[in-house]
């Protein structure tokens, strides 16, 4: 061979074989759900293990997801066979109670937790021994269910987040705060509640408040109009089309609070009658050799 040849083939560095056939005899593959990222498994086995002298006592969940366009809370617990869902209530739900704008916002996902635990009392019967919190109750405190002195206990969960990051201020703690302001026990810190300092360790209730009833978006509201109208008109103009401005969305929010108290019960969408519903074209069937030829030329004629 070639002197070039021979320094590129003859001076190579032996290099191992890493991923020979016994590695991949031996190869086993993880779970569906991991190869997907969308299951983190030491944090569900952890959340899901139930103590061996409960025995088949359920482990339920407050299972939290936000998407771009909707919030998804359920109530689930773990079963052999996959999970199990008792309720679940949905941000798209919330127009029903006067909330049409801004689905995933702080607001609507406290709106969204209230939502979820009323419901889920309402189904077990416990809707009126635990009331949660009530009007004279600050919304910008921290709310702990107590236990009624005779009837059952309150209704107990944890908080699953799947892969959110827990980070101070997060949306799925605002899902939090509606859950236990509903009546539902949760056991939870008030760290990570928007408007807590962590220097001094304290809780600001009204920053916490005006983000449950929608304050930030009315303040931001109001500095773009000030700034520059126009690109107010473009980013808040389905506000603007619904007559919504920043001085009434508390209201908004505290009437909605109101109504899903008064009826947290589900109601299924209107779907289009079946009878009404145009059926597609059937498709025409196969033509003989003799009804094609026949039809090009009728095509022929029909253009001469």
């Amino acid at each position: 061979p070639s002197p070039f040849l021979y320094r590129i083939f003859f001076n190579m560095p032996f290099v191992k074989e890493q991923k020979n056939r016994d590695y991949f005899r031996r190869f086993q593959t993880k779970f569906r759900r991991r190869r997907e990222g969308k299951t983190d498994y030491r944090r569900r086995t952890i959340l899901i293990r139930q103590d061996k002298n409960k025995y088949n006592t359920p482990k339920w969940r407050i299972v939290v997801r936000i998407s771009n366009r909707d919030i998804t809370t359920q109530v689930v617990r773990a079963k052999i066979i996959g999970d199990e869902v008792m309720c679940a209530a949905y941000a798209h739900e919330l127009p029903r109670y006067g909330i049409a704008l801004g689905l995933t916002n702080y607001a609507a996902a406290y709106a969204t937790g209230l939502l979820l635990a009323r419901r889920v009392l309402a189904k077990l019967k416990l809707e009126k021994q635990y009331l949660g919190a009530g009007e004279e109750d600050d919304l910008g405190e921290d709310y702990y269910v107590d236990p009624v002195d005779d009837g059952p206990m309150p209704f107990f969960a944890l908080l699953d987040i799947g892969l959110a990051r827990a980070s101070t201020g997060a949306r799925v703690f605002a899902t939090l705060k509606g859950v236990c302001d509903g009546g539902v026990e949760v056991p939870h810190k008030e760290t990570r509640f928007v408007g807590y300092d962590d220097e001094s360790k304290q809780l600001n209730g009204d920053v916490l408040r005006s983000h449950l009833l929608g304050g930030h978006v009315a303040d931001y509201m109001r500095v773009l109009k000030d700034a520059d109208e126009d690109a107010y008109n473009k980013q808040f103009s389905a506000y603007v089309k619904a007559g919504i401005d920043a001085d009434s969305l508390e209201k908004i929010y505290l009437d909605a609070h109101k109504k899903i108290r008064a009826d947290p019960s589900f109601k299924p969408s209107k779907k289009a009658d079946k009878k009404t519903v145009k059926p597609f074209a059937k498709r025409r069937g196969k033509m003989a050799t003799s009804q094609r030829r026949a039809r090009v030329l009728q095509k022929i004629a029909s253009h001469i």
